[in-house]
């Protein structure tokens, strides 16, 4: 996003320096409407005088006397008065890993990143760019509350209106293209590029998650032969929902599919989270094992979160392990976060298979998977999710640089 103009955004900091150097920053970058609070309790009152509009973005200290961050990110969250938080702190990284860990545990708190200090502009805008803001801030509030019917999804899969992006995943050490990931975005007639987060929980709690599913796939295909005639060998990766794991006769219709698109299956690497694997692990297994046997590529996602043992992991026939962004992100000033992270990428080389990292926001993230020997990286400093014809002419301005 580079027009920051548009958006509002509350500092909070009990240190005048350090909210002084935030504000500069967020001034460099082309913040106009910004405000100002000293302390927790100053904010809240900033906050309920601004209700119910509020701003756009909060970034606010931890450490704080009176109102602490945490009690401000809660009370935040109760009234809406901001749609995205960020929080910072020159505390030990285990705090800001706790305080994310809250965060991601509570749907109310949009924390967008718990960043240490002293603040880097760069971090700062990275986070601030996972922001889903329209064009004018806080008018979007109405469309931030909407989340589509399952008839309006219905209706969309008829008129054709869901289409894949790709996110490149490069290779580390040399920088060039091996893959990309297929997601889905909604070309909605009147709101434009809709989110996955708007349709994708409706549709898992519908019938329609597998026939989404599949028409993905149909049009991932689609793109794939097109680009094999151009003698473009770009494999793609797509994501399973459970209900498609758990359907005996996935590897038969997967099979048909490539064959029909006349696609080799190693180019279709199917991606399944590392929780749905291991809640049914006994059922899926024997699926996965068909699909290898059938020459797809197998992607376990989110690794990380899911609690997998290595002998688990060692029943299953994965080409590669995904290792949870969560665990990427920042990890260079998240002792614990690189803890796992560099564990994660070991356990992947003992297991023989592809490592790659997602969320891949900043050069200090990359460096530190080339340091730990990760082969692959995804994430926004590599390249965001874009449509098809947007993704070749990405290919072909890193080929001529």
């Amino acid at each position: 996003m580079s027009n920051w103009k548009e958006y509002s955004i509350l500092v909070v900091d009990d240190s005048a320096m350090q909210r002084e150097f935030a504000v500069g920053l967020l001034r460099e970058m082309g913040f106009e409407k910004i405000q100002q609070a000293a302390d927790g309790v100053g904010a809240v009152h900033a906050l309920e005088l601004l209700a119910p509009d509020g701003v756009d973005f909060m970034l606010t200290d931890l450490d704080m006397p009176g109102v602490d961050g945490v009690e401000l990110l809660r009370e935040v969250a109760k009234h809406r008065w901001a749609q995205y938080l960020i929080v910072m702190s020159a505390r030990e990284a285990g705090i800001l890993d706790a305080v994310e860990g809250m965060a991601s545990e509570d749907e109310s708190i949009k924390l967008l990143c718990a960043l240490p200090k002293p603040l880097s502009r760069n971090r700062l805008e990275q986070a601030l760019s996972r922001a889903e803001l329209g064009e004018n801030g806080r008018q979007r509030e109405g469309s931030d509350a909407w989340s589509a019917s399952l008839d309006e999804i219905r209706e969309a899969m008829e008129k054709g209106e869901f289409v894949p992006y790709y996110q490149p995943k490069v290779d580390i050490a040399s920088g060039l293209l091996r893959s990309v990931e297929a997601l889905a975005r909604w070309k909605h007639p009147e709101r434009g590029i809709v989110l996955p987060g708007k349709f994708i929980p409706v549709l898992e709690n519908s019938d329609l998650m597998w026939p989404f599913t599949l028409q993905m796939i149909r049009m991932v295909l689609a793109d794939l032969a097109g680009w094999q005639a151009k003698g473009m060998s770009i494999g793609v990766a797509v994501n399973l929902s459970a209900e498609a794991l758990l359907d005996m006769a996935l590897a038969d219709k997967l099979e048909k599919m490539v064959k029909e698109a006349r696609v080799p299956p190693p180019r279709l690497i199917l991606e399944v989270t590392e929780t749905m694997v291991m809640k049914n692990l006994s059922a899926c297994i024997g699926n996965l094992a068909r699909m290898r046997l059938k020459g797809f590529s197998l992607s376990m996602d989110d690794y990380g979160i899911g609690y997998s043992s290595m002998q688990q992991l060692s029943r299953c026939p994965f080409t590669e392990l995904k290792i949870d962004r969560s665990f990427v992100d920042g990890a260079a000033d998240h002792p614990n976060r690189r803890v796992i992270l560099e564990s994660s990428i070991q356990m992947g080389k003992r297991l023989g298979v592809t490592t790659i990292a997602e969320g891949v926001e900043t050069e200090e993230d990359w460096r530190l998977l080339k340091e730990l020997g990760c082969e692959i990286g995804q994430g926004y400093f590599v390249g965001k999710p874009m449509p098809a014809d947007e993704l070749i002419r990405w290919i072909k301005n890193r080929k001529a640089r």
